[in-house]
């Protein structure tokens, strides 16, 4: 039997990008705009309200922080006075929303985007239909120096989303979740990005062939795959896992993956291979590693990943589990 986290924060819109800085748990509501910070003792505050939907979020070297406006096409930088203003512009890289961001010890900032309308896409075909060649939109991840000046941008992936950096600096796993998969770049000495490899396939290869195959092979495989989209199906599959937020174990080896198609965190090491489930409440969006102890696993989970739809319902979970 799956372990399960248990919630301690509820009543929120889309909460993603959870992270741990100065003692306290901060993410971004992007149903709602906002940036939070909790306490761990019941105190949740406001931090700023972020035009065209917070996403992800960082802090500059002197504890300024960074955060990403989605549908603003930017990172704003959130000054002492609680001005925010904008750091970095994204508008003629992106494809669709911005999304998530890790800011390095040196106030590098590394953005991803959708690089396409997924919502739109979403709400109107099946999932599936995005794997009929030539397959998903590709998109790259801008990397910013610590003043807001574009260093390059990596070759692109499919959907560019959570962002890990390893305990040395030298290389970034990101997780493409269209890809179903986690992809490993290189970290060049001044900030890029050199060619991706991959880290981990969360998907069968048999089925990946599949889903992509362009004859009619394909098509049946794409149609299948659309009926086990509905919930009470896909919620008792196991796989693929689509991976949205990531986070390192404590054992600084192995990656925690939040699984957007369903209600679980998963641990994975290089290669693919699944070595723990954490099941939660809802579709999960981000995971984090973090506490006191340094050893508790936190959740941020959804009714849906539609932000429309997600605000009408407020039902957005932080939930937590100790490892």
């Amino acid at each position: 039997m799956k372990r399960k986290a248990k919630i301690v924060i509820g009543g929120l819109g889309v909460p993603e990008s959870l992270r741990w800085h100065e003692g306290a748990l901060w993410f971004s509501d992007l149903g709602h705009g906002t940036v939070h910070r909790w306490d761990g003792a019941g105190r949740l505050d406001t931090m700023c309200e972020v035009p065209g939907r917070a996403g992800g979020l960082g802090w500059l070297p002197d504890g300024r922080l960074l955060v990403v406006s989605m549908d603003g096409g930017c990172v704003y930088r959130l000054e002492p006075d609680g001005e925010l203003v904008e750091h970095a512009d994204l508008r003629k890289i992106t494809g669709g929303p911005v999304n998530d961001m890790l800011v390095d010890a040196r106030g590098r900032a590394y953005v991803g985007n959708f690089g396409f309308d997924y919502y739109t896409f979403d709400r109107e075909n099946p999932n599936s239909r995005l794997y009929e060649p030539p397959g998903p939109p590709r998109a790259p991840i801008a990397v910013f120096d610590p003043d807001g000046d574009l260093l390059g941008l990596s070759e692109p992936l499919m959907f560019p989303n959570g962002l890990l950096l390893s305990p040395d600096g030298a290389m970034l796993i990101a997780a493409e979740t269209l890809g179903l998969r986690l992809a490993a770049l290189p970290v060049r000495p001044d900030g890029t990005l050199d060619a991706p490899r991959p880290w981990g396939s969360l998907v069968s290869p048999l089925l990946w062939r599949m889903v992509n195959d362009g004859g009619v092979f394909g098509k049946v495989t794409r149609k299948i795959s659309a009926l086990m989209d509905h919930p009470e199906i896909a919620k008792r599959s196991s796989s693929p896992i689509a991976p949205d937020g990531l986070a390192w174990d404590p054992d600084g080896r192995t990656v925690w993956v939040a699984n957007a198609l369903r209600g679980e965190c998963v641990r994975v090491e290089e290669g693919g291979r699944i070595l723990d489930r954490v099941a939660t409440s809802q579709h999960t969006l981000s995971c984090l590693v973090a506490g006191g102890d340094g050893n508790t696993l936190f959740a941020a989970t959804v009714p849906t990943d539609d932000p429309v739809h997600a605000v009408e319902l407020n039902d957005g979970h932080i939930e937590v589990f100790h490892l």
